[in-house]
Protein backbone atom coordinates (compact mmCIF):
# COMPACT_ATOMS: atom_id res chain seq x y z
CA UNK A 1 0.00 0.00 0.00
CA UNK A 2 1.16 3.51 -0.93
CA UNK A 3 0.07 6.66 0.17
CA UNK A 4 -2.31 7.17 -2.46
CA UNK A 5 -4.35 3.83 -1.93
CA UNK A 6 -4.26 4.71 2.18
CA UNK A 7 -5.69 8.01 1.06
CA UNK A 8 -8.58 6.15 -0.17
CA UNK A 9 -8.83 4.19 2.03
CA UNK A 10 -9.18 7.28 4.59
CA UNK A 11 -11.67 9.13 2.58
CA UNK A 12 -13.96 5.75 2.39
CA UNK A 13 -14.03 6.20 6.03
CA UNK A 14 -14.61 10.12 5.42
CA UNK A 15 -11.35 10.92 6.51
CA UNK A 16 -8.74 13.47 4.78
CA UNK A 17 -5.04 12.33 4.60
CA UNK A 18 -3.49 15.77 4.46
CA UNK A 19 -0.50 17.01 2.42
CA UNK A 20 3.47 16.24 4.93
CA UNK A 21 2.44 12.43 5.39
CA UNK A 22 5.27 10.14 4.82
CA UNK A 23 5.00 6.67 4.14
CA UNK A 24 8.78 5.93 5.57
CA UNK A 25 9.43 6.56 8.25
CA UNK A 26 5.38 6.28 8.97
CA UNK A 27 4.21 10.08 9.89
CA UNK A 28 0.74 11.07 8.83
CA UNK A 29 -1.21 13.91 9.28
CA UNK A 30 -5.16 13.30 8.69
CA UNK A 31 -8.14 15.15 9.11
CA UNK A 32 -11.12 13.53 11.07
CA UNK A 33 -14.52 14.58 10.32
CA UNK A 34 -14.67 17.03 13.16
CA UNK A 35 -11.99 18.87 11.60
CA UNK A 36 -9.69 18.30 13.90
CA UNK A 37 -6.51 16.83 13.12
CA UNK A 38 -4.45 13.75 13.79
CA UNK A 39 -0.54 13.19 13.63
CA UNK A 40 0.12 9.48 13.60
CA UNK A 41 3.93 8.70 14.08
CA UNK A 42 6.13 5.01 14.46
CA UNK A 43 9.14 6.46 16.41
CA UNK A 44 11.50 4.12 18.31
CA UNK A 45 8.81 1.45 19.92
CA UNK A 46 6.25 3.84 20.21
CA UNK A 47 3.02 4.02 18.27
CA UNK A 48 1.38 7.83 18.84
CA UNK A 49 -1.90 9.11 17.92
CA UNK A 50 -2.06 12.55 18.79
CA UNK A 51 -5.09 15.07 18.26
CA UNK A 52 -4.83 18.49 17.39
CA UNK A 53 -7.01 21.62 17.27
CA UNK A 54 -7.70 22.92 13.38
CA UNK A 55 -6.01 25.88 13.91
CA UNK A 56 -2.59 23.83 14.99
CA UNK A 57 -2.23 23.55 10.97
CA UNK A 58 0.25 25.85 9.63
CA UNK A 59 1.87 26.13 6.38
CA UNK A 60 6.14 26.35 5.89
CA UNK A 61 7.64 27.84 2.57
CA UNK A 62 10.90 26.11 1.86
CA UNK A 63 13.33 28.43 0.62
CA UNK A 64 15.38 28.04 -2.37
CA UNK A 65 18.77 26.53 -2.34
CA UNK A 66 20.41 29.86 -3.55
CA UNK A 67 17.88 32.15 -3.37
CA UNK A 68 19.19 34.50 -5.79
CA UNK A 69 16.28 34.57 -8.66
CA UNK A 70 18.35 33.80 -11.08
CA UNK A 71 18.70 29.92 -11.21
CA UNK A 72 15.72 29.14 -9.21
CA UNK A 73 12.81 31.09 -7.46
CA UNK A 74 13.47 32.91 -4.29
CA UNK A 75 11.11 30.93 -2.74
CA UNK A 76 10.48 27.01 -2.46
CA UNK A 77 7.40 24.96 -2.38
CA UNK A 78 5.10 25.41 1.24
CA UNK A 79 4.71 22.14 3.39
CA UNK A 80 1.92 21.19 5.69
CA UNK A 81 2.94 20.63 8.99
CA UNK A 82 1.64 21.57 12.70
CA UNK A 83 2.70 24.87 14.44
CA UNK A 84 5.67 24.95 16.11
CA UNK A 85 3.33 25.35 19.39
CA UNK A 86 0.81 23.13 18.13
CA UNK A 87 -0.17 20.96 21.69
CA UNK A 88 -2.05 18.09 21.72
CA UNK A 89 -5.68 17.79 23.27
CA UNK A 90 -5.84 13.99 23.32
CA UNK A 91 -3.61 11.29 22.87
CA UNK A 92 -3.25 7.25 22.30
CA UNK A 93 0.21 5.36 22.57
CA UNK A 94 0.95 1.83 21.64
CA UNK A 95 4.06 0.69 23.94
CA UNK A 96 5.89 -1.98 21.24
CA UNK A 97 8.55 -2.78 23.94
CA UNK A 98 5.82 -3.96 26.23
CA UNK A 99 3.32 -5.65 23.79
CA UNK A 100 5.58 -6.90 20.98
CA UNK A 101 9.11 -6.90 22.97
CA UNK A 102 10.80 -4.09 20.61
CA UNK A 103 14.01 -2.99 21.90
CA UNK A 104 15.02 -0.47 19.74
CA UNK A 105 13.09 1.34 16.54
CA UNK A 106 11.16 -1.48 15.17
CA UNK A 107 8.31 0.94 15.34
CA UNK A 108 10.75 3.62 12.56
CA UNK A 109 10.90 0.40 10.61
CA UNK A 110 6.70 -0.85 10.35
CA UNK A 111 5.81 -0.32 6.32
CA UNK A 112 2.67 1.70 5.47
CA UNK A 113 0.32 -1.18 5.84
CA UNK A 114 1.30 -2.55 9.19
CA UNK A 115 1.71 0.82 10.68
CA UNK A 116 -2.38 1.10 9.23
CA UNK A 117 -3.54 -1.29 11.38
CA UNK A 118 -1.96 0.67 14.67
CA UNK A 119 -3.31 3.83 13.15
CA UNK A 120 -6.96 2.52 12.51
CA UNK A 121 -6.81 0.37 16.83
CA UNK A 122 -5.37 3.97 18.16
CA UNK A 123 -8.38 6.31 16.37
CA UNK A 124 -10.59 3.77 17.27
CA UNK A 125 -9.18 4.45 20.87
CA UNK A 126 -9.83 8.03 20.45
CA UNK A 127 -12.95 7.83 19.69
CA UNK A 128 -14.10 5.52 22.06
CA UNK A 129 -16.30 6.76 25.28
CA UNK A 130 -14.49 6.98 28.52
CA UNK A 131 -15.48 5.66 31.71
CA UNK A 132 -15.76 7.90 34.62
CA UNK A 133 -15.59 6.76 37.94
CA UNK A 134 -18.84 7.71 39.97
CA UNK A 135 -17.93 7.49 43.72
CA UNK A 136 -20.97 6.30 45.77
CA UNK A 137 -21.81 8.06 49.11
Amino acid sequence: MNLPAFADLLASRGLRLLPGSHAVPVELLVQLPDATIARFTARGTTLRLRRYSPDALTAITIAAECGCGDHHPQTGPTRVTLGRYAVPFDERTIDGELLFGWQHHEAGLLRLPDAATHFFTLLDQLHAPTRELVRVA
